[in-house]
């Protein structure tokens, strides 16, 4: 039984967590980065799309002198838009609460590298897009540095992939510490003793 929860526990794993990660960082190819903030501004970032770049992945790198962002979920540590041809095609606000394993800048540096999603432009129109990213209303992150990420052709993560992957990991993780704590201890076979002596030193009386 312990062998069997650990599977489970390993797929729920795999489907909550290395299938949605794999998916935003690898899939598709990578159009390019460009610098958003730098020494205290912002400036937005104009892009020349192509319709065959569609899907786009919108991807945000967020260097900070910190080891964990920690954030309510009513502040947001970055605003972005994306708008072409007078229209805006994607507005999101960005916590970076999931970043568990941040990218370190140097060993010699103490700053880390956050990556947070901000969307998907599903259809592309040919032509120039302007993202624009901001500050939100969170306080105390010294930000040193902000990169907007673009891929193209990236594959759609399955909604359903993190809910069932998080319950395929509670599920196994229930079970393995119940097999641990109730499997561990066999009954003792009443067989397995000698039987009393029926006679001499140590019998038993009738």
């Amino acid at each position: 039984m312990r062998f069997l929860f650990l599977l489970i526990l390993l797929a729920g794993i795999g489907i909550g967590v290395v299938y949605p990660w794999a998916m935003t960082n690898f899939s598709g190819r990578e159009i390019g980065t460009w610098r958003v903030y730098e020494q205290g501004r912002f400036k937005p970032a104009t892009v020349p799309l192509a319709a065959r770049d569609a899907p786009v992945r919108v991807l945000v790198d967020l260097t900070a002198r910190t080891e964990r962002i920690v954030v309510s979920q009513q502040r947001t540590v970055l605003t972005l838009t994306a708008a072409t041809g007078g229209r805006t095609v994607l507005a999101s606000t960005l916590q970076f609460n999931h970043s568990e394993n941040p990218r370190q800048v140097s060993p010699q540096l103490p700053d880390k590298i956050f990556r947070d999603e901000a969307g998907l432009i599903a259809k592309v129109s040919p032509g120039p897009y302007l993202f624009t990213i901001g500050p939100g209303d969170a306080e105390g992150i010294e930000m040193r540095a902000v990169d907007l990420v673009l891929r193209s052709g990236v594959s759609e993560i399955d909604r359903r992939a993190r809910p069932v992957g998080f319950s395929l990991i509670a599920a196994g993780l229930i079970g393995l510490l119940l097999a641990l704590r109730f499997g561990g201890r066999r009954p003792q076979n009443p067989n397995s003793q000698p039987p009393p002596p029926r006679w001499g030193r140590g019998r038993t009386r009738s």
